[in-house]
């Protein structure tokens, strides 16, 4: 059977993916009239250090993303750092094709031992659980600082009613609560499936959340908090370089908001960039006029986070080898 797994994704899903991801980006390209300009404008702030502080953050962003899964998967078997790299990388090829992302563990299960890949798919949603819950949590923060902090002419929400403002930014204060008390109880979801006749079958599988202790969880939690401020921090850097004039903290705390809509709105990652663009210029077209240097810097974060990783992992799923070692 794992010989079958080695031909399908060696001959089969590894160089569709490719092909995929590269005629999905040909397409993005083609339905942006204002591609080149952007790409123009990128080109010309080459000699920025902010411009390539935001390309080596590229690495560290994957980097602390290839320890967190690392420490995860050590709950079932011993895992490199380097393998962790391929792991995840591979995950950002094949989440590109699902809503949200939701499908990277297809990528990183690959370099799971066969025996443990079931487990791994609950390790994978506590890696992607811990960053949903850092991005509804700075998102809520950045809400209530504009709703609080700001002049009432400049909040974003200020377009709707006060009292539809209030529902939106409680909702999100305690939907992120709500998830925060979930991550830290994630032994709960062991104690209802094993009660529920139905699922008995898959406790076994998901018991490794079981022996997570909160130290532990709160770990990989300030990993992905790291990890976050460091894209956010990107994300800064690049709109600076787009002559974008907005404070820095002012740009973090839009970002915030930014990071957590695009979490809700439902998207493939291979199409997302429209979305993106969309959505920035929204959230910071009420402190900005400079919509081509907003466009610009999120079609920037998309091919350096978005995309560049995912190809790179395309071309490992090509070579992945999933026969058991002896």
């Amino acid at each position: 059977m794992n010989k079958k797994i080695k031909i399908f994704v060696n001959f089969f899903f590894g160089p569709v993916l490719f092909f995929i991801l590269m005629g999905s980006l040909y397409r993005q390209i083609n339905s942006s009239p204002d591609f080149f300009k952007k790409w123009g404008q990128i080109s010309t702030e080459w000699n920025s250090w902010k411009f390539w502080l935001s390309i080596v953050l590229v690495f560290v962003n994957w980097g602390i993303e290839s320890i967190k899964w690392q420490l995860l998967v050590n709950q079932v078997q011993q895992f490199s750092f380097a393998k962790a790299v391929k792991s995840v990388l591979s995950g950002c090829a094949v989440t590109l094709l699902t809503p949200n992302r939701v499908g990277e563990f297809g990528g990183r299960i690959l370099y799971v031992k066969a025996e443990h890949r079931l487990k791994a798919i609950s390790l994978s949603l506590v890696g992607s659980v811990s960053q949903l819950l850092v991005t509804m949590l700075m998102g809520s923060l950045g809400l209530l600082y504009i709703k609080y902090f700001l002049p009432y002419n400049n909040q974003l929400l200020a377009f709707l009613p006060e009292l539809l403002s209030d529902a939106i930014l409680y909702l999100t204060v305690c939907l992120s609560l709500l998830l925060l008390l979930f991550y830290l109880r994630l032994r709960w979801v062991v104690i209802i499936m094993e009660r529920l006749p139905s699922l008995k079958k898959a406790v076994n599988h998901i018991r490794v959340l079981d022996e997570f202790s909160v130290q532990q969880l709160l770990q990989i939690l300030f990993l992905s908090l790291v990890r976050y401020i460091v894209f956010v921090l990107q994300y800064v850097l690049l709109l600076h370089v787009m002559q974008v004039e907005i404070a820095g903290w002012l740009c973090f705390c839009l970002l915030t908001v930014f990071y957590m809509v695009m979490t809700v709105i439902p998207s493939l990652g291979f199409v997302e960039l429209p979305v993106r663009v969309t959505t920035a210029w929204v959230i910071f077209k009420m402190y900005t006029d400079n919509e081509l240097g907003i466009g610009t810097a999120s079609m920037g974060i998309w091919l350096m986070n978005v995309v560049l990783p995912a190809l790179i992992g395309s071309l490992l799923v090509l070579n992945i080898k999933i026969i058991k070692e002896k």
